[in-house]
């Protein structure tokens, strides 16, 4: 069944003479809103101790409410870089982009931590990084992709209607009426969004949509070899996401505090991290 977005608020030809005469600016100040009325009774008002990472049972995210969840696992992750070249061969993405990448987080004995992702990681990290002048006492690794956030703020700013929410769930981009302004991209709180160098569109992680709706995994959980990440229906009680997310242990989501409500989770996630 494919997928029709809704219909744009304006034509592109209308929208591009009102950019240049500077008539769509302010659009952006849907993406954060002053004060935190948004996002009264989501969160606790009380802020809870750094040292303790909460996770999204103490903010009473209501799971059942998504068709899919995707889980990353930080423990399992070795920063290998096949789901990032899995990825890259999947849509062909252009160099210098990424849909998916895995950052290396090195913590020395004085707590500073460094992060870095030379090339998104596809190459892995076999090396450690030589510029860091102190005894490293732990490395880690944190994949990323698009968090299909409930309430997407790139939803909100698209003035053309390009990029929508599936009735699933997923947070896609129709190219074609996509006109390269470049608004979702500064939206997006975890800067998933790149505009193709040649296409001029925008492009995004979009789970492998293609693949899922023919009953596959998405190309990233297909190649992981430790099992690090993990995709599965919300809707099938034995799937293996299913279980996760209503079982014991802490899951963590980023930026929990933009209230996009995403519905891609992290296990062992750390505070250097969320």
């Amino acid at each position: 069944m494919k997928i029709q977005p809704p219909s744009p608020d304006m034509k592109k030809r209308s929208f591009l003479k009102k950019v240049l005469n500077g008539t769509i600016a302010g659009s952006l100040y849907l993406v954060f809103p002053m004060g935190s009325d948004g996002l009264e009774g989501q969160f606790p008002k009380n802020q809870m101790p750094p040292e303790q990472i909460p996770g999204i049972r103490d903010h009473a995210y209501d799971i059942l409410d998504q068709e899919f969840a995707f889980i990353v696992d930080i423990t399992r992750c070795i920063g290998c870089g096949s789901c990032c070249v899995a990825d890259k061969r999947e849509y062909n993405v252009p160099d210098g982009n990424y849909r998916t990448w895995v950052e290396r987080y090195v913590k020395g004995f004085s707590d500073q931590v460094y992060v870095d992702a030379p090339n998104g990681g596809l190459d892995g990290y076999q090396n450690p990084r030589s510029d860091i002048q102190e005894e490293v006492r732990d490395t880690f690794f944190v994949p990323k992709l698009c968090n299909m956030c409930r309430e997407a703020p790139c939803v909100q700013v698209c003035p053309v209607g390009a990029t929508f929410t599936s009735p699933d769930g997923f947070v896609l981009v129709d190219d074609k009426r996509c006109v390269g302004c470049a608004y979702c991209i500064q939206a997006c709180p975890y800067s998933v969004r790149y505009l193709h160098p040649v296409s001029r569109v925008v492009d995004k992680c979009t789970w492998c949509y293609h693949r899922v709706r023919k009953g596959l995994l998405p190309a990233c959980v297909d190649v992981c070899p430790t099992s690090a990440r993990k995709f599965g229906s919300m809707k099938d009680k034995e799937s293996e996401v299913y279980k996760i997310l209503k079982g014991p242990g802490v899951l963590t989501v980023l930026k929990k505090e933009m209230g996009t409500w995403p519905a891609l989770y992290y296990k062992g996630a750390r505070r250097e991290v969320v």
